[in-house]
């Protein structure tokens, strides 16, 4: 229904470039397809190490790597950006090979027992944050071994027919349904976790509504919404990662994150946002290069223009 809506209000024009851009969403999908899921993956990490640092955004990523690591060596930080492309790209060809990436369990391994156990005693009502590293489109396998009913939460696409194409390859690994970020998203979500269901998150993107919390040494912004919930109404923060080992194998970690609960709401719900990210950048130090470094993650000081000559 919303992708039906938002064609109609399309002008004729936007509804072309959109079917234009769709059509070779599918051609490079189908092109992917063609090979297996290592093969796609290494040739699309390395196309993506090669092309990637002749755009913009590269850019931006040595900017942040060097907010996060001053001491960082230029080229040691040129070497980090490209090897962040390179998993960029493995992670754009394995989007297209979701389905056999989940149907070929030996790809994967688990540390995620205590949070297993947790929710074995407790329930699977829990909210579930994770980070943009290793592949995070795969980072419902284990909230799935976990044993939790997971609804997700997704950005959607300006292109409705992209965005319902990749929403269905996705959504299909969410029992509890995935969702666009909108004004009634929240109240869903609140609501599948009151029936018992567990919510997932990836709570590393910056939100400038949201609270100031320290991140490699610099304030940055994050969302509270997953704290809020998790202490409003007492469910367990599971937090888990996915890392790439080798080429498209993964191995997943994930633990219950103790929260403050004490007494003063929002102060709670700034530390325990704080915790999280405390975490994201220890985990983010161990490797580098699967961190998304193009993300506008800090409070960036506002460049000053020069004044214009007299």
């Amino acid at each position: 229904m919303k992708d039906d809506m938002a064609r109609h209000n399309l002008s004729p024009l936007m509804k072309l470039r959109y079917a234009g851009e769709y059509v070779v969403l599918r051609l490079v999908a189908g092109l992917i397809r063609l090979m297996p899921v290592d093969m796609a993956s290494r040739a699309m990490g390395k196309a993506w190490r090669l092309i990637a640092p002749k755009t913009k955004r590269h850019a931006h990523a040595l900017e942040h790597i060097a907010l996060a690591y001053p001491d960082m060596p230029p080229a040691e930080r040129e070497r980090l950006a490209r090897a962040m492309w390179e998993n960029l790209g493995r992670i754009a060809a394995e989007t297209f090979q979701l389905d056999r990436l989940h149907a070929q369990p030996s790809r994967y391994t688990f540390d995620v027992e205590d949070a297993r156990a947790f929710v074995e005693k407790n329930g699977g009502a829990a909210v579930v944050v994770s980070l943009h590293t290793g592949n995070w489109e795969i980072i419902a396998e284990p909230a799935r071994y976990v044993g939790l009913d997971t609804a997700g939460v997704y950005q959607a696409l300006k292109n409705p027919y992209a965005d319902a194409y990749l929403t269905d390859m996705r959504q299909r690994y969410f029992p509890g349904g995935l969702h666009a970020k909108s004004h009634s998203t929240a109240r869903r979500l609140i609501q599948h976790v009151r029936s018992g269901g567990a919510i997932a998150f990836l709570a590393d993107l910056r939100d400038v509504r949201g609270v100031t919390v320290p991140f490699f040494g610099h304030p940055a912004t994050a969302n509270p919404f997953p704290v809020m919930v998790a202490r409003t109404y007492g469910v367990p923060l599971i937090i888990c990662r996915t890392i790439r080992r080798d080429g498209a194998h993964f191995h997943f970690e994930a633990r219950v994150l103790e929260l403050p609960r004490e007494g003063d709401r929002q102060a709670d719900i700034q530390e325990g946002t704080a915790r999280i990210h405390a975490v994201f950048e220890s985990w983010i130090r161990e490797h580098p290069e699967q961190w998304m470094w193009i993300h506008r993650k800090w409070v960036m000081p506002k460049k000053k223009r020069k004044p214009a000559s007299q």
